[in-house]
């Protein structure tokens, strides 16, 4: 009976994790995509402070009091979270977003897995952690794979038509950052809870969002918002933004972390699915060769770190 239990709460996580993984490809492909006529500042302010906003109004006064009482350092490190997932992180993938003109979308997409190289060497770096078996093999093999994909078997042009060669250089960017984000949050989470540190993340990089519009002059977006953008805003708010997330942590309760790798391997299927449905672009042989073997390396990488 427990046994049966058990396996129930697992297939429930892995169902979660899926889900959340999907609902971050739906966000890539479908969503954020149709905000590219604003500023792209504006739009990571507004990604942040709607959820924000919600959570404050459903938990932000008992959050507040837990946040008060957290070590300096703490706070430190949530704002470096906040800096480099948060606001850096998001702005390059968005920028990426906006300027393939839903071209390439999948591409600039699928960039974001090299993640886990940026995060297990900075981790060596910052935090002291060993590095799994054969990780440089697999690292370059992800890289090349990456390039591959991008480029095929073309000289890099980052001014082409297309924009790809300079979309792809800001996804690797936002992959750094979000890469950093994870290192730093391997620092702090262990003092805080997961609504907590979500709830911290969100306040930090909507303060320093708002310093950003504020500083470029960028507020006036607000009035050329129209009703279509702000629907866009409140649906990736409530599903692939906070919501996302929090069925991810749900979903990460009951399963282990390589069940949890295999899982995530949703938002790249998903994101060729409704890259194809929406916008009818579909990867070249050579492009599905090269995520095929993208995806297997970052297992690889993430599995011999367990």
């Amino acid at each position: 009976m427990e046994v049966s239990r058990n396996l129930k709460k697992e297939y429930i996580g892995a169902g979660l994790v899926c889900l959340a993984a999907t609902l971050w490809g739906l966000d890539g492909i479908v969503l954020t995509p149709r905000l590219y006529q604003l500023n792209v500042a504006y739009v990571v302010f507004v990604l942040h402070l709607l959820p924000f906003l919600g959570m404050s109004l459903l938990f932000g006064r008992s959050e507040i009091k837990k946040i008060v009482k957290l070590p300096k350092s703490d706070l430190f490190y949530y704002f470096l979270i906040a800096l480099f997932g948060g606001s850096i992180g998001t702005l390059a993938i968005v920028k990426a977003l906006f300027i393939v003109n839903f071209n390439h979308l999948t591409v600039v997409t699928l960039l974001q897995k090299l993640q886990p190289v940026f995060a297990i060497v900075l981790a060596r770096i910052i935090l002291g952690e060993k590095i799994g078996k054969n990780f440089i093999f697999w690292a370059i093999v992800a890289l090349m794979s990456g390039y591959i994909l991008t480029f095929q078997f073309h000289f890099p042009q980052l001014h082409d038509s297309e924009h790809i060669g300079l979309a792809c250089i800001y996804a690797i960017i936002a992959a750094f950052s979000f890469g950093s984000s994870t290192v730093f949050g391997k620092r702090i989470l262990s003092n805080s809870s997961f609504l907590t540190a979500m709830y911290t993340r969100y306040m930090f990089t909507s303060i320093i969002m708002f310093l950003i519009v504020g500083w470029t002059g960028d507020f006036h977006w607000f009035t050329m918002t129209t009703k279509f953008q702000w629907m866009i805003f409140c649906i990736i708010a409530m599903t692939t933004g906070s919501g996302a997330v929090l069925l991810y942590y749900k979903g990460l309760k009951s399963i282990k972390a390589n069940v949890a790798t295999i899982c995530e391997l949703c938002f790249p299927v998903s994101s060729i699915l409704f890259d194809y449905i929406f916008n009818g672009h579909l990867l070249s042989e050579i492009q599905s060769i090269a995520v095929i073997i993208l995806l297997f390396s970052i297992y690889r990488i993430t599995k011999n770190q367990k």
